[in-house]
């Protein structure tokens, strides 16, 4: 490799900016310095950052390299994996089917998928959303799939899906304690599909893809081609390897969901604004939720939640092998950040915090 790591990290990528606020205009050449140090201290190969200030998203920008070899750089177009980001785009799909009186957080799920194995009929569509399940993640507990062959295509459905854990035992009583659990976003994706009356692919598109206008979003799918695509490493000697591609698209609303860098800051944005549920349903989304003993737990339906009334933090942050992702929103206050990394065992919540203090410098 020619190249040496460093410069690779530094190298610049294209400058986008969508109606500059005059203070994060100001704030422009901080930030990328800030970033690009934070970058070079973690060996990140490449990423993207959006800023949302006073209720819009005000500042995109691509940093480092979206391939080490070709030396294209990460731009505004590149696509990411949000990992487990994709876990509130699937909550905010269930609350609106909340909202509009189609789904019962608190009725048993099997109302909505009577077929379900016993143990898992009475959990609640809330204890899937807040990780009080008891469903397993991928290495807390005995994961046992159903042994049914997935036909071509079929993992579009999120009901087959199930297919990969769905007789694995219960780590413990629904709502005694929280754990976290991908598997359990896939469930609440069959749920929401379900609940919905149609399948999560038109459901997506009709209720949160194009009403922001998200024209990157996609499933992570196998790759063909697909234009834009990022690639990822993992840091080895000091110096970038790439990691192999997975298809995660069968993971739905647990991390199946990918695009660029402004269609990640478009969701968040919605999601801070309130414009896809409203304010009571936000309100109830954003709430830390109790086991059955009432001891509160630091998640909400979807989310992270800690802070109260103005200094409210809603985030979540993702992480597969391919993809290190954060989300910080402030609703209250109208502003936040989003992160995308395509290196491994990166921290994308350090380049927020080094975001949030570059806006601080007079």
């Amino acid at each position: 490799m020619k190249r040496s790591f460093a410069f690779a990290v530094t190298l610049l990528a294209l400058v986008i900016t969508r109606l500059p606020a005059q203070e994060i205009f100001d704030h422009a050449a901080a930030v990328d310095e800030a970033v690009t140090a934070e970058m070079e201290r973690q060996k990140i190969v490449g990423a993207a950052i959006g800023i949302l200030r006073d209720a819009q998203v005000v500042y995109t920008k691509g940093y480092g390299l979206a391939d080490v070899e070709s030396g294209e750089p990460v731009t505004e177009a590149t696509v990411f994996n949000w990992a487990s980001n994709c876990k509130p785009v699937m909550a905010t799909a269930a609350m609106q089917l909340v909202q509009s009186g189609e789904l019962d957080l608190d009725l048993p799920i099997e109302t909505y998928l009577p077929t379900l194995p016993d143990a898992m009929r009475p959990i609640t569509t809330r204890q899937l959303l807040c990780h009080q399940s008891g469903i397993p993640h991928y290495s807390n507990g005995k994961v046992i799939p159903t042994g049914e062959k997935v036909g071509p295509g079929d993992e579009l459905d999120p009901e087959k899906s199930l297919r990969r854990f769905l007789k694995s035992p219960l780590i413990f009583e629904p709502g005694t304690k929280k754990d976290y659990s991908s598997y359990a976003y896939v469930l609440l994706s069959a749920v929401v599909q379900a609940a919905g009356k149609a399948s999560i692919v038109d459901q997506l598109k009709a209720r949160i893809i194009q009403p922001l206008d998200l024209t990157s979003f996609q499933f992570d799918l196998p790759f063909n081609g697909q234009e834009n695509w990022v690639k990822s490493y993992k840091i080895k000697d000091g110096q970038p390897v790439p990691v192999g591609e997975y298809a995660h698209f069968w993971k739905h609303g647990a991390g199946g969901y990918k695009s660029n860098i402004g269609d990640f800051a478009r969701f968040a944005l919605a999601l801070g604004n309130r414009e896809l549920i409203n304010e009571e349903t936000s309100a109830t989304m954003w709430t830390r939720q109790k086991t059955l003993k009432q001891v509160e737990t630091d998640f909400g339906l979807g989310v992270l939640v800690s802070g109260r009334e103005r200094g409210l933090k809603v985030s979540h942050s993702g992480s597969q092998d391919e993809t290190r992702t954060r989300m910080v929103i402030y609703p209250n206050q109208g502003h936040g950040v989003v992160v995308l990394c395509n290196t491994k065992d990166c921290d994308p919540g350090k380049i927020s915090t080094v975001i949030y203090s570059a806006m601080q410098k007079p």
